[in-house]
């Protein structure tokens, strides 16, 4: 329990005495110092006349509304962190707070467990809790905490402007408790940015719990999110915890939040918003503190349009937006990216670590990489592997993503060059018009085969056709293949 001379200075803004004098109480009781206001404006003199640690106010006030003294806080750029309590369903009024920067929020009538567990995380970090044993403990743990910062930040690789921005976007909101929902293709890094999240906050110190949404079975997500008691079902032996239990005190990551099915989307908002949860098999509910953080490659406003996603919890889950960049949008973090990789796949393997040279960063640069940076280190540690001593080579076979068919690690044999009519049209008009579009065609189709490793499935799903079709095309216009690339290898059908 923080002692009089160390403990956090908190102001409690609310207009019903009897509630006031019961924070009031439960606060002291903790060990804070506490003032007490009844109004916006009496709250806004105690603002002015002294600096406090968090400020706790009610959402509506007889001379006006606590979002006013929350934008006080950030118009004079104060270090107060504020929570804001809203009656009972106000679920906008509490997604508006946090957007406007609010720390956290409470639902009236507060349950004081949830209250005191609110204000203790508010608390955490802002150097108005008790100290260590000695200075040099003190200078130890603020030392150990932003090298933890720095190392999450830095799993982020790239230093293109796309990227600096969602490293400023999550410095600034991780130390708050508002739901993020980070947002990005497949192979982006969606679980890294939930992990710096974590590791920039002041539940770093607490477990971060990753879950894929959608690998769990439908019949096993209440179980395995809320926990279950002994005897619930077939097979509980014993009690066990859930993932909102695992995460307790810090916060929980929830991959690919699109996947979940409708009637779990209903029991993980009411989760959410009571932060309350019953197991599987009980009666009695459970307080939790965790912080959501979820993410997906999907475009949730389209699957709520298309009533596939519930409208509420979208906008409970939608408080604060990272969006993380693909590849193809910060080709400039190419190069950083692939040493970071290759040193990793090169540890892992025992390897020692290929140099990067011009022709191989050309090689790169020309891969499409649709898998993003999960494709790029796919990539080069097929490369790594069939590479010999000296820097670093592409082969053929690494180009195409998933290729399911081809010969695993085998090195694609490339023909000789085709001979490819222009690029452009010739100035004049073509004598032969047929013929000089097949020439345009069949150029087409070479580069697109040699881009996918003459895999003629993902060559015709990059252009956008059949495999008959390019089937048809490939026999009419007389391309030839590897031999190694052939029907057998190639083809899915």
């Amino acid at each position: 329990m923080p002692t009089a001379s160390t403990s956090a200075t908190i102001l409690v803004v609310d207009d019903e005495p009897d509630l006031r004098t019961l924070y009031e109480l439960t606060l002291l009781r903790e060990g804070y110092r506490v003032e007490t206001a009844g109004s916006v404006q009496e709250g806004s003199a105690q603002l002015q006349s002294q600096h406090f640690d968090v400020v706790i106010t009610d959402m509506r006030l007889p001379d006006g509304v606590g979002m006013e003294l929350l934008l006080l806080l950030r118009e004079q750029s104060r270090t107060e962190r504020c929570i804001v309590m809203t009656a009972y369903g106000s679920a906008e009024n509490a997604v508006e707070a946090l957007r406007a920067g609010a720390f956290d929020y409470l639902t009236k009538p507060v349950d004081l467990r949830q209250f005191r567990q609110v204000v203790a995380s508010a608390v955490q970090g802002i150097g108005a809790v008790p100290a260590p044993a000695s200075p040099q403990a003190s200078a130890t743990a603020a030392s150990g905490n932003q090298d933890l910062n720095a190392s999450a930040l830095q799993a982020l690789v790239g230093n293109s402007q796309a990227m600096q921005r969602v490293k400023q976007r999550i410095a600034k909101v991780a130390k708050g408790m508002a739901p993020v929902l980070i947002h990005g293709e497949s192979g982006t890094g969606k679980e890294l940015v939930a992990r710096a999240l974590h590791a920039c906050s002041q539940r770093a110190n607490g477990p971060m719990v990753a879950v894929n949404c959608g690998a769990i079975p439908e019949n096993l997500l209440e179980a395995e999110f809320f926990g279950a008691r002994k005897g619930s079902y077939t097979g509980a032996t014993q009690d066990r915890p859930g993932y909102f239990q695992a995460a307790q005190g810090g916060t929980l990551f929830l991959d690919e939040i699109g996947d979940l099915p409708l009637a779990m989307q209903a029991k993980l908002l009411r989760a959410i918003q009571e932060r309350k949860i019953r197991p599987l098999g009980s009666t009695q509910e459970e307080s939790v503190d965790v912080r959501i953080v979820s993410a997906t490659h999907r475009d949730l406003g389209t699957e709520v349009q298309t009533g596939n996603f519930r409208q509420d919890l979208f906008y409970r889950l939608n408080v604060i937006e990272i969006e993380l960049p693909a590849l193809r949008e910060r080709r400039e973090d190419l190069s950083l990216l692939c040493q970071a990789l290759l040193k990793k796949l090169a540890k892992e393997s025992g390897l020692v670590t290929p140099a990067l040279d011009e022709i191989s960063l050309a090689q790169i640069a020309l891969l499409p990489l649709p898998g993003n940076v999960r494709e790029l280190e796919n990539v080069l540690h097929r490369a790594i592997a069939l590479g010999d001593d000296g820097p670093l080579r592409i082969p053929p076979s690494g180009q195409p993503q998933g290729n399911e068919n081809a010969a695993s690690g085998a090195l694609t044999a490339v023909p000789p060059p085709l001979q490819e009519a222009p690029a452009e049209s010739p100035a004049g008009l073509p004598e032969n018009l047929q013929g000089w579009l097949d020439e345009q065609e069949r150029s087409i189709l070479v580069r697109a085969l040699q881009d996918n490793g003459f895999n003629r499935t993902a060559t015709a799903a990059r252009l956008g056709i059949s495999l008959r079709q390019i089937r048809y095309r490939i026999d009419r216009l007389g391309i030839d293949l590897p031999a190694e690339g052939g029907k057998h290898q190639t083809d899915n059908a």
